[in-house]
Protein backbone atom coordinates (compact mmCIF):
# COMPACT_ATOMS: atom_id res chain seq x y z
CA UNK A 1 0.00 0.00 0.00
CA UNK A 2 1.56 3.49 -0.87
CA UNK A 3 2.17 5.57 2.52
CA UNK A 4 0.31 9.03 2.64
CA UNK A 5 2.85 11.47 4.30
CA UNK A 6 0.71 12.81 7.22
CA UNK A 7 -0.17 16.48 7.65
CA UNK A 8 1.31 18.60 10.47
CA UNK A 9 -2.36 18.87 11.26
CA UNK A 10 -4.37 15.75 11.92
CA UNK A 11 -8.35 14.85 10.87
CA UNK A 12 -9.52 15.58 14.49
CA UNK A 13 -9.66 19.46 13.36
CA UNK A 14 -12.13 18.23 11.34
CA UNK A 15 -14.43 17.54 14.07
CA UNK A 16 -17.71 18.94 13.94
CA UNK A 17 -17.44 20.18 9.91
CA UNK A 18 -20.57 18.80 7.68
CA UNK A 19 -19.23 16.47 4.92
CA UNK A 20 -21.52 17.60 1.90
CA UNK A 21 -19.15 18.67 -1.08
CA UNK A 22 -15.45 18.53 -1.45
CA UNK A 23 -15.59 21.84 -2.66
CA UNK A 24 -15.29 22.78 0.95
CA UNK A 25 -12.10 21.01 1.79
CA UNK A 26 -8.83 22.53 1.24
CA UNK A 27 -5.99 19.73 -0.55
CA UNK A 28 -4.54 19.79 3.38
CA UNK A 29 -8.16 19.02 4.96
CA UNK A 30 -8.51 16.03 1.77
CA UNK A 31 -4.94 14.73 2.63
CA UNK A 32 -5.81 14.66 6.65
CA UNK A 33 -8.40 12.27 5.34
CA UNK A 34 -6.84 10.17 3.02
CA UNK A 35 -4.12 9.60 5.13
CA UNK A 36 -6.46 8.80 8.21
CA UNK A 37 -8.50 6.21 5.89
CA UNK A 38 -4.75 4.55 5.34
CA UNK A 39 -4.50 4.63 9.27
CA UNK A 40 -7.79 3.06 9.65
CA UNK A 41 -7.53 0.36 6.84
CA UNK A 42 -4.10 -1.02 8.05
CA UNK A 43 -6.15 -1.49 11.52
CA UNK A 44 -8.51 -2.59 10.44
CA UNK A 45 -6.43 -5.42 8.08
CA UNK A 46 -4.66 -6.39 11.11
CA UNK A 47 -7.20 -6.78 13.11
CA UNK A 48 -6.59 -4.10 16.02
CA UNK A 49 -9.83 -2.92 17.63
CA UNK A 50 -10.67 1.20 17.53
CA UNK A 51 -13.36 1.68 19.13
CA UNK A 52 -13.76 5.45 19.49
CA UNK A 53 -17.45 5.94 18.96
CA UNK A 54 -18.95 3.89 21.82
CA UNK A 55 -22.32 5.16 22.87
CA UNK A 56 -22.82 7.18 19.86
CA UNK A 57 -25.36 7.01 17.08
CA UNK A 58 -25.00 7.84 13.07
CA UNK A 59 -28.82 8.36 11.90
CA UNK A 60 -29.06 7.48 8.15
CA UNK A 61 -32.01 8.72 6.07
CA UNK A 62 -32.38 7.36 2.48
CA UNK A 63 -34.44 8.44 0.33
CA UNK A 64 -32.26 6.75 -3.00
CA UNK A 65 -31.92 3.69 -2.40
CA UNK A 66 -28.38 1.87 -2.09
CA UNK A 67 -26.37 -1.52 -1.65
CA UNK A 68 -22.57 0.20 -1.08
CA UNK A 69 -23.34 3.14 1.03
CA UNK A 70 -25.89 1.63 3.58
CA UNK A 71 -24.11 -1.24 4.29
CA UNK A 72 -20.20 0.69 4.67
CA UNK A 73 -22.10 2.93 6.72
CA UNK A 74 -23.46 0.46 9.10
CA UNK A 75 -20.36 -1.49 9.44
CA UNK A 76 -17.93 0.90 9.66
CA UNK A 77 -20.14 2.43 12.65
CA UNK A 78 -20.63 -1.09 14.24
CA UNK A 79 -16.35 -1.61 14.09
CA UNK A 80 -15.54 1.94 15.72
CA UNK A 81 -17.51 0.69 18.69
CA UNK A 82 -21.08 2.91 17.59
CA UNK A 83 -24.69 2.26 16.19
CA UNK A 84 -26.13 3.19 12.88
CA UNK A 85 -29.88 3.85 12.55
CA UNK A 86 -31.54 3.06 8.70
CA UNK A 87 -34.14 5.25 8.24
CA UNK A 88 -36.37 5.05 4.74
CA UNK A 89 -38.03 7.89 3.45
CA UNK A 90 -41.44 6.38 4.74
CA UNK A 91 -39.71 6.00 8.61
CA UNK A 92 -39.32 9.87 8.79
CA UNK A 93 -42.29 12.49 9.02
CA UNK A 94 -40.24 13.93 5.95
CA UNK A 95 -42.07 11.97 3.68
CA UNK A 96 -45.18 13.60 5.18
CA UNK A 97 -44.51 17.28 4.72
CA UNK A 98 -42.45 18.37 7.80
CA UNK A 99 -40.39 20.78 7.27
CA UNK A 100 -36.62 19.65 7.03
CA UNK A 101 -35.18 22.59 9.29
CA UNK A 102 -37.30 21.07 12.07
CA UNK A 103 -36.22 17.49 11.21
CA UNK A 104 -32.97 18.62 11.12
CA UNK A 105 -33.30 20.34 14.89
CA UNK A 106 -35.29 17.19 16.35
CA UNK A 107 -32.58 14.98 15.41
CA UNK A 108 -29.48 16.64 16.36
CA UNK A 109 -31.19 16.33 19.81
CA UNK A 110 -30.97 12.17 19.54
CA UNK A 111 -28.46 11.54 17.44
CA UNK A 112 -24.31 12.36 16.93
CA UNK A 113 -24.21 12.44 13.56
CA UNK A 114 -26.46 12.50 10.10
CA UNK A 115 -25.76 10.42 6.92
CA UNK A 116 -28.52 11.67 4.15
CA UNK A 117 -29.04 10.03 0.54
CA UNK A 118 -31.04 11.85 -1.24
CA UNK A 119 -31.87 13.28 -4.60
CA UNK A 120 -31.59 17.41 -4.30
CA UNK A 121 -28.66 18.49 -3.17
CA UNK A 122 -30.41 21.51 -1.49
CA UNK A 123 -31.97 18.94 1.01
CA UNK A 124 -28.73 18.05 2.18
CA UNK A 125 -27.85 21.98 2.63
CA UNK A 126 -30.87 22.93 4.02
CA UNK A 127 -30.62 19.69 6.48
CA UNK A 128 -26.82 20.84 7.54
CA UNK A 129 -28.10 24.53 8.08
CA UNK A 130 -30.54 23.60 10.88
CA UNK A 131 -28.80 20.42 12.55
CA UNK A 132 -26.37 20.60 15.41
CA UNK A 133 -24.43 17.59 14.32
CA UNK A 134 -22.20 16.86 11.66
CA UNK A 135 -24.49 15.43 8.64
CA UNK A 136 -22.96 14.03 5.89
CA UNK A 137 -23.69 13.59 2.31
CA UNK A 138 -24.15 9.87 1.20
CA UNK A 139 -24.92 10.90 -2.22
CA UNK A 140 -27.27 13.81 -4.30
CA UNK A 141 -27.44 14.34 -7.60
CA UNK A 142 -25.44 17.12 -7.56
CA UNK A 143 -22.23 15.28 -5.93
CA UNK A 144 -21.07 11.75 -4.56
CA UNK A 145 -18.01 13.04 -1.91
CA UNK A 146 -17.62 9.76 -0.19
CA UNK A 147 -17.22 7.96 -3.27
CA UNK A 148 -14.59 10.10 -4.93
CA UNK A 149 -12.76 9.86 -1.50
CA UNK A 150 -12.36 5.91 -1.96
CA UNK A 151 -11.58 6.60 -5.59
CA UNK A 152 -8.63 8.71 -4.24
CA UNK A 153 -7.49 6.78 -1.97
CA UNK A 154 -7.70 3.48 -4.85
CA UNK A 155 -5.76 5.58 -6.82
CA UNK A 156 -3.35 6.45 -4.03
CA UNK A 157 -2.44 2.78 -3.35
CA UNK A 158 -2.40 1.51 -6.92
CA UNK A 159 -0.32 4.86 -8.18
CA UNK A 160 1.59 5.56 -5.14
CA UNK A 161 0.90 8.98 -5.97
CA UNK A 162 -1.85 11.61 -7.36
CA UNK A 163 0.08 14.44 -8.33
CA UNK A 164 0.85 14.57 -11.71
CA UNK A 165 -1.57 11.79 -12.62
CA UNK A 166 -3.86 11.62 -15.43
CA UNK A 167 -7.53 10.68 -14.70
CA UNK A 168 -10.31 10.48 -17.69
CA UNK A 169 -14.11 10.44 -17.09
CA UNK A 170 -15.94 8.74 -19.51
CA UNK A 171 -19.36 9.21 -20.02
CA UNK A 172 -22.97 11.28 -18.14
CA UNK A 173 -21.87 14.38 -16.51
CA UNK A 174 -23.69 13.56 -13.32
CA UNK A 175 -22.69 14.03 -9.36
CA UNK A 176 -19.24 11.95 -9.75
CA UNK A 177 -18.27 13.48 -12.51
CA UNK A 178 -18.89 17.06 -10.56
CA UNK A 179 -17.13 15.43 -7.19
CA UNK A 180 -14.43 14.62 -9.55
CA UNK A 181 -13.78 18.19 -10.98
CA UNK A 182 -13.82 20.21 -7.43
CA UNK A 183 -11.28 17.48 -5.83
CA UNK A 184 -9.08 16.36 -8.65
CA UNK A 185 -7.10 20.08 -8.72
CA UNK A 186 -6.70 20.23 -5.70
CA UNK A 187 -4.53 16.91 -5.25
CA UNK A 188 -2.63 17.89 -8.31
CA UNK A 189 -4.29 15.66 -10.72
CA UNK A 190 -5.25 16.03 -14.41
CA UNK A 191 -9.16 15.34 -15.24
CA UNK A 192 -10.24 14.81 -18.33
CA UNK A 193 -14.23 14.68 -19.28
CA UNK A 194 -15.75 13.15 -22.03
CA UNK A 195 -19.58 13.62 -22.26
CA UNK A 196 -22.19 13.70 -25.38
CA UNK A 197 -23.74 17.13 -25.96
CA UNK A 198 -26.31 17.75 -23.75
CA UNK A 199 -25.03 15.86 -20.97
CA UNK A 200 -22.46 18.24 -19.83
CA UNK A 201 -21.51 18.30 -16.11
CA UNK A 202 -22.94 21.35 -13.65
CA UNK A 203 -21.95 24.76 -15.55
CA UNK A 204 -21.22 26.08 -12.00
CA UNK A 205 -19.17 22.88 -11.23
CA UNK A 206 -17.10 23.56 -14.22
CA UNK A 207 -16.73 27.02 -13.63
CA UNK A 208 -15.72 26.22 -10.50
CA UNK A 209 -13.12 23.49 -11.60
CA UNK A 210 -11.65 26.10 -13.75
CA UNK A 211 -10.58 28.21 -11.14
CA UNK A 212 -9.55 25.20 -8.75
CA UNK A 213 -7.53 24.30 -12.08
CA UNK A 214 -5.98 27.44 -12.58
CA UNK A 215 -4.99 28.06 -9.22
CA UNK A 216 -3.71 24.65 -8.78
CA UNK A 217 -1.71 24.33 -12.21
CA UNK A 218 -3.37 21.56 -13.13
CA UNK A 219 -4.66 20.40 -16.42
CA UNK A 220 -8.67 20.53 -16.90
CA UNK A 221 -9.58 19.02 -20.32
CA UNK A 222 -13.79 18.56 -21.08
CA UNK A 223 -14.86 17.21 -24.42
CA UNK A 224 -16.94 15.61 -26.66
CA UNK A 225 -14.44 12.98 -28.06
CA UNK A 226 -14.20 9.64 -25.40
CA UNK A 227 -10.62 9.07 -27.57
CA UNK A 228 -9.08 12.29 -27.22
CA UNK A 229 -10.11 12.24 -23.31
CA UNK A 230 -8.58 8.67 -22.92
CA UNK A 231 -5.44 9.23 -24.89
CA UNK A 232 -2.52 8.43 -22.60
CA UNK A 233 -4.18 8.39 -19.14
CA UNK A 234 -3.80 7.07 -15.95
CA UNK A 235 -7.19 5.76 -15.37
CA UNK A 236 -10.38 5.49 -16.40
CA UNK A 237 -13.77 5.81 -14.83
CA UNK A 238 -16.87 5.71 -15.70
CA UNK A 239 -20.62 5.76 -14.39
CA UNK A 240 -24.26 4.41 -15.43
CA UNK A 241 -25.63 5.64 -18.27
CA UNK A 242 -29.06 6.45 -16.78
CA UNK A 243 -28.63 7.13 -12.70
CA UNK A 244 -31.69 6.37 -10.22
CA UNK A 245 -34.58 8.73 -10.88
CA UNK A 246 -34.13 8.77 -14.86
CA UNK A 247 -34.66 5.70 -15.62
CA UNK A 248 -37.89 6.63 -18.18
CA UNK A 249 -34.81 8.16 -20.28
CA UNK A 250 -32.52 4.57 -20.59
CA UNK A 251 -33.57 4.22 -24.23
CA UNK A 252 -32.77 7.64 -25.32
CA UNK A 253 -29.26 7.69 -23.38
CA UNK A 254 -28.51 4.08 -24.69
CA UNK A 255 -28.81 6.26 -28.02
CA UNK A 256 -26.62 8.82 -27.33
CA UNK A 257 -24.17 7.21 -24.91
CA UNK A 258 -23.14 4.83 -27.59
CA UNK A 259 -19.83 6.16 -28.79
CA UNK A 260 -18.98 6.67 -24.69
CA UNK A 261 -18.80 2.90 -23.88
CA UNK A 262 -15.53 1.99 -21.97
CA UNK A 263 -14.63 -0.91 -24.05
CA UNK A 264 -11.05 -2.78 -25.37
CA UNK A 265 -11.25 -0.17 -28.21
CA UNK A 266 -11.53 2.63 -26.27
CA UNK A 267 -9.07 1.37 -23.14
CA UNK A 268 -6.32 0.58 -25.55
CA UNK A 269 -5.47 4.53 -25.62
CA UNK A 270 -4.65 5.01 -22.19
CA UNK A 271 -1.29 4.09 -20.76
CA UNK A 272 -0.78 -0.11 -20.46
CA UNK A 273 -1.16 0.20 -16.90
CA UNK A 274 -3.96 2.18 -16.90
CA UNK A 275 -6.54 1.55 -14.14
CA UNK A 276 -10.51 1.07 -15.23
CA UNK A 277 -12.59 2.47 -12.07
CA UNK A 278 -16.43 2.45 -11.61
CA UNK A 279 -18.47 3.32 -8.97
CA UNK A 280 -21.25 0.80 -8.89
CA UNK A 281 -23.34 -0.60 -10.04
CA UNK A 282 -22.51 -1.43 -13.17
CA UNK A 283 -24.44 -2.46 -16.49
CA UNK A 284 -22.26 -4.77 -18.13
CA UNK A 285 -22.64 -4.31 -22.11
CA UNK A 286 -23.94 -0.90 -21.74
CA UNK A 287 -21.44 1.83 -20.00
CA UNK A 288 -18.61 -0.87 -19.49
CA UNK A 289 -17.86 -4.56 -21.31
CA UNK A 290 -17.49 -7.53 -19.43
CA UNK A 291 -14.32 -7.57 -20.92
CA UNK A 292 -13.25 -4.25 -19.40
CA UNK A 293 -14.33 -4.44 -15.91
CA UNK A 294 -13.27 -7.92 -14.94
CA UNK A 295 -9.70 -7.30 -16.82
CA UNK A 296 -7.00 -6.64 -15.31
CA UNK A 297 -6.38 -3.07 -15.24
CA UNK A 298 -9.63 -2.95 -13.42
CA UNK A 299 -9.74 -2.20 -9.73
CA UNK A 300 -13.34 -1.74 -9.30
CA UNK A 301 -13.99 -4.26 -6.44
CA UNK A 302 -10.81 -2.81 -4.48
CA UNK A 303 -12.42 0.61 -4.87
CA UNK A 304 -15.65 -0.73 -3.53
CA UNK A 305 -13.46 -1.68 -0.34
CA UNK A 306 -12.32 1.34 0.38
CA UNK A 307 -15.63 3.18 1.00
CA UNK A 308 -15.47 1.57 4.26
CA UNK A 309 -12.01 2.52 4.92
CA UNK A 310 -12.64 6.82 4.08
CA UNK A 311 -16.47 6.70 5.62
CA UNK A 312 -14.51 5.24 8.92
CA UNK A 313 -12.15 7.99 7.89
CA UNK A 314 -15.31 10.76 7.47
CA UNK A 315 -17.00 9.63 10.70
CA UNK A 316 -14.05 9.67 13.07
CA UNK A 317 -13.17 12.92 11.48
CA UNK A 318 -16.10 14.56 12.28
CA UNK A 319 -17.49 12.30 15.52
CA UNK A 320 -14.73 11.92 17.32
Amino acid sequence: MATIPLPKQRASELKGRDFLDLADFTTEDLKKLLALSVELKEKHNKGIPYRPLEGKTLGMIFEKASTRTRVSFEVAMNQLGGQAMFLSGRDTQIGRGEPIPDTARVLSRYLDGIMIRTFGHEIVSEFARYATVPVINGLTDLHHPCQVLADLLTLWEKKGKLQGLHVTYVGDGNNMANSWLVAAPKLGINLRIATPAGYECDPQVVEQAQRLAAYHGTELLLTYDPIEAVKGTDMIYTDVWASMGQEEEQRLREEHFAAYQVNKELAAHAKPDHLFMHCLPAHRGEEVTADVIDGPNSVVFDEAENRLHVQKAIIVATMV
